[in-house]
């Protein structure tokens, strides 16, 4: 999927003459984990990510339903974390996640945070107390957010 995203993104760049230094990667939920992998494989590709109630570690019911994801997922352990921050280098974050989320572990996005904080990146987290797994109703309603990734470029 990752491959099949990147691809559709190269052609419609390349239809609509996209601005190869100002391309923005967002995604919510598991396109909240893709986002985390997609921009951890392409550290100079984008200008700017936003994940969204994300996160690098499956959840347990997830690894339960889907066991053909275990040799892909991440291990939980704090070495991980570092591992995502190291390769996501510079590039601007912005992370949102809902505090009270029932779905995906916030947690992750606590540890993602710090994790790049400690790797030297540039980090926004945003944690909406009392907001469950649909953090992105708050996230993309936020008035600073289009400002913010517009004002990055690489």
């Amino acid at each position: 999927m990752e491959n099949m995203a990147l691809a559709s993104l190269a052609a419609a760049s390349k239809e609509f003459k996209g601005d190869s230094k100002r391309i923005y990667l967002t995604g919510l939920s598991m396109g909240g984990y893709g986002g985390w992998a997609i921009a951890a494989q392409n550290p100079n590709k984008f200008a700017a990510t936003v994940p969204i109630c994300g996160g690098i570690v499956l959840p347990e019911h997830l690894r339960q339903q889907h066991p053909e994801m275990e040799k892909i997922a991440y291990a939980h352990d704090p070495k991980s974390y570092a591992d995502v921050a190291a390769k996501i280098g510079k590039t601007p974050v912005w992370i949102f996640h809902g505090g009270d989320d029932p779905v995906v572990p916030v947690d992750g996005s606590r540890k993602l945070n710090e994790a790049i904080k400690a790797a030297g990146g540039r980090v926004r987290y945003t944690e909406y107390p009392g907001v469950g797994h649909n953090s992105w109703n708050h996230a993309y309603a936020d008035p600073e957010l289009m400002t913010w990734m517009l004002s990055k470029s690489l």
